[in-house]
This record gives C-alpha cells, structure tokens and sequence, in this order.
C-alpha cells in the first residue's frame, strides 16, 4: 500500500521505488540468507525485516557486516539491537509493553494477587516472555507468581500443565504464545474452571485470534501497539488495508500492529531517505546505505503508529501501547499509554 502510494505521488528524488520479497519460513537461517541476498545479489538500499525475534538475532550480525539497514515490523524480544548501529526496530520492546499491562492492571484495580504463567517452550520470544519478563514483571508489581510452566508449541493435552497452574487458585493466568497454543490453553483452563482473567503480551495482539479464542476469551488482557479506531488516519489506513486483504482473498479483520508498522516502516525509509539525499545510484550504493542509516539517527517521524517517534539510543523506536480486552469476541480499547521520551 505504501509503495503505491509513494510511487503514484512521484517516489523518491523522483525515482520510483520497489519492494523485493524473500520468504524465510520463519527460520531463522533462511533470514540469514535473505539478508545475504538483498544486500550482495539484488543491490536493495534497505531491508524491511526480518520478521521475528528468532529471525533478527540471526540476521542483524549479517546486516551489520554487510553495511545495510535492517528494521523488523514484529521482532520485540529485547535487547536485540544493542551495539548494532545498522539495526533498528519500528516495534515496541516485549518488556516496556508488559510493564504497561501491570500498570493498568493496577490502576483499573483488576483482581490480580496471584498468578501462574503458561508458555511455549520451543519458541524463542514465547520463552523469553513466559520464563523471564511476565514473572519478573509480576513480582516488581507486588503479585505472587508461581514456577512458569511450559509446554512445546505442538502439544495436543494441556490438561497436565493446566492443572498445575490451577492448584495455587489464581486470580490471573500470563499465557506467553502466538495464538494457536494460546487457544488450546485458554480453553483448558475454562474446562478446569478457571474463572478469573488470561492475560499477554503483544504475542496476543493477532486479529485472527478473535476466532481461534472465542467466547471463552471474554475479559483477556493484552498489549498491543497499533489500535486502529484511534483517529482518522488509523481508519483511513484500516479501510485500505481491508480494501487489499479482500482484494488478495485474505482473511482478517482490522489491522495487526505489525501491519501497520510494515506500513510506516516505507514511509519511514522514504524521509531518511530524503534527509540523506539518497539518488539510488548503484555506484554509490555502500555510501548511501550508510546514509540511510546515519538518517534514521535522531530522526523524528509521524505516522500511523504514533506521533513524532523517535529512536532510542539502541535503535529502538518508542512507541505508544494500547491495552485491549477481548469482550464478545471483539476487542475494546482498556487503557492506553503514550510513548516513552528518548534516550
């Protein structure tokens, strides 16, 4: 959608601008490849991605290497960017998403004393979120957190896992997944009648999910980084989007964060891109590369997404985070919290 738009309104200096794509399968050394390939075989400026977490602790060492902007539209593990100054992230951290989830539960007064956390094992930002942040984080705001328990991405009977987690009778569950395991959790844990609320992080924030959770899913909580009601751009762009997605026989709601941020990132390329006065000669492509880079540093952009974002000293962007709860199989905006200031 950006890249027509771009295009159609003249592109950049003038010259018209193209996306070329590279499936990795979510695996991480075919990222690796892919970032090989856009940077030695196809002459790209910059590279949108790689998707995930997994995918970028992979390929941001090649990129670096190899002198070319990177900037992922889902990876949120944290840290991932430090030390690489051609790494850059237009996603909100996991960690600085669930604080503001803790927060909100506190100051809406959502029951939340005790708590257990769910997450799949053999899925890198599941675990990072389920053993390390939704513990850590729970404990900083006073609630009593039992051992995470784990289970593998693929697992039929969460029957066993569940009933562990229900014998502390808590208040709260943290489910640390993508949607699929998610459901069958959610779902076992009201069949072991689990009356309280299922909480996540942004792992949570898939349009999709509205179907494969269900009725049971009513009162979940989570962190998401785009809400698309919020103004009149977010709604332009959420008509576009649903326009394409019909167009392309897709299914799918409303936006996911990711999209919207896929979506910015063009945009985003684009003002650097002009700050450094990028002409797409393939002679001077290592210096314009560069440039791109040197560009983002300090830069200040508005988009769909949030409103003059700026990127932190690691390259991570900060990004407002809104707080949604599942109610009648539709989401509802909770709570929000504005963009942190940069460091």
């Amino acid at each position: 959608i950006a890249v027509k738009e771009i295009n159609a309104a003249g592109g950049i200096g003038g010259k018209q601008i193209r996306i070329v794509k590279f499936d990795t399968g979510s695996d991480p050394k075919q990222a690796v490849v892919a970032t090989r390939k856009f940077a030695q075989d196809d002459g790209a400026l910059a590279i949108i991605g790689p998707f995930s977490s997994g995918e970028a602790a992979a390929a941001f060492p090649v990129g670096e290497r190899l002198g070319i902007v990177q900037i992922p539209n889902a990876s949120s593990a944290p840290g991932l960017t430090k030390n690489k100054p051609y790494a850059f992230r237009l996603t909100e951290d996991e960690g600085k998403q669930f604080v503001r989830l803790m927060k909100t539960i506190k100051r809406k007064n959502v029951s939340a004393k005790k708590a257990e956390v769910l997450y799949v094992s053999d899925e890198r930002i599941s675990k990072i979120v389920g053993v390390f942040l939704m513990p850590k984080l729970m404990k900083k705001f006073g609630i009593s957190v039992g051992k995470p328990i784990g289970f593998s991405y693929s697992s039929f009977d969460l029957a066993p896992q569940v009933t562990k987690a229900m014998r502390s009778h808590p208040d709260i569950v943290g489910v640390a997944s993508v949607g699929p395991p998610a459901a069958k959790a959610l779902k076992e844990l009201r069949r072991q009648g689990f009356k309280g609320r299922m909480i996540g992080s942004q792992l949570f924030a898939d349009p999709n999910n509205i179907d494969l959770f269900g009725s049971d899913a009513d009162g979940t909580l989570f962190a998401a980084g785009f809400w698309y009601k919020l103004n009149e751009k977010t709604r332009a762009f959420s008509k576009k989007f649903d326009a394409e997605v019909k167009r392309h026989g897709l299914k799918r709601p409303f936006p996911h964060h990711v999209d919207a941020q896929a979506y910015d990132i063009v945009y985003l390329l684009k003002q650097a891109m002009e700050k450094a006065g990028v002409t797409g000669n393939p002679s001077k492509l290592k210096a314009e590369r560069t440039a791109i880079r040197d560009a983002l540093k300090g830069i200040v952009f508005t988009g769909i997404t949030g409103e003059n974002v700026c990127f932190d000293q690691h390259g991570d962007a900060e990004l407002p985070g809104y707080i949604i709860e599942l109610k009648g199989s539709k989401w509802t905006l909770f709570d929000q919290h504005p963009a942190d200031k940069c460091s």
